[in-house]
């Protein structure tokens, strides 16, 4: 049975907040879904939108809506006169996961945090014995904008201050490579967040920002263990309210928890 177009509006778990997937969420899952199946590749050009929205049984309004939101992704490339073609990765390193990635894909979703936390964990220890005076003032700074954003529950204020203060550990680890890695997975996490949970917050911006002081003081000490401890108990908080959260949305009738 097809979803309704404009979203879908049905029972939660007590305490949970909302029951709705927007039309063009829905949309653009379908879409990716769609480029999956088809097997396209980076470069391949995508049906008219009318064809378009015939293939994943939307309208061509709210399809409309849900490339723009591809678009602004990075996943598609809408070329005025020419069509809509998926776009290039920046980098041979991501072309298969970039291309291929599902954001509401429950098991890709659990990969790409094993992935991150996995390159987090050297950034931070690497960071620890690395960091020079100015690096850990950025760092301190961008932890501490999360901490305020958390306080006045402003969800677009916290996500840059996430991305910034990830960005600036993977600067104090002095390795360009991890750097470029660590933007690169923000790049699929930020999908999840737009496409998975329709742009709401995956749990608690207080704990998450409680996480990044502790981090980024471990970090000022030189803490090396004790950064990646908070690194790693971090990325797996994040990755259990992503899961909670996708599954909500997805199976909300279900009553298994995580």
């Amino acid at each position: 049975m097809s979803q309704p177009e404009r979203g879908s509006r049905v029972p939660r778990e007590q305490g949970d907040v909302g029951g709705y997937r927007p039309g063009y969420e829905i949309a653009a899952e379908r879409i990716l879904e769609y480029i999956v199946r088809e097997r396209l590749e980076p470069g391949d050009r995508l049906p008219t939108e009318k064809d378009l929205a015939e293939a994943v049984q939307m309208s061509r309004t709210i399809v409309r809506e849900a490339v723009k939101i591809l678009s602004a992704l990075g996943r598609v490339s809408v070329q005025k006169g020419r069509g809509i073609y998926i776009s290039e990765p920046e980098g041979a390193l991501w072309e298969k996961s970039f291309s291929s990635f599902l954001p509401a894909d429950l098991r890709q979703v659990d990969e790409m945090f094993e992935f991150r936390r996995t390159i987090e964990t050297a950034t931070a220890r690497l960071a620890s014995q690395r960091a020079n005076p100015a690096q850990v003032k950025a760092l301190r700074e961008a932890a501490q904008q999360s901490a305020d954003a958390a306080e006045s529950d402003d969800l677009d204020a916290f996500v840059h201050a996430d991305e910034t203060f990830h960005k600036a550990i993977a600067a104090a680890a002095g390795n360009v490579f991890l750097a470029e890695t660590v933007v690169s997975v923000q790049r699929l996490q930020r999908q999840v967040s737009v496409i998975g949970l329709a742009g709401v917050a995956g749990g608690s911006l207080r704990v998450a920002a409680e996480q990044h002081l502790a981090i980024s003081a471990a970090i000022a000490a030189g803490d090396e263990s004790r950064a990646v401890e908070c690194i790693c108990e971090h990325i797996d908080t994040t990755l259990q309210q992503f899961q909670r959260e996708i599954r909500h949305r997805l199976f909300p009738t279900d009553g298994s928890t995580s």
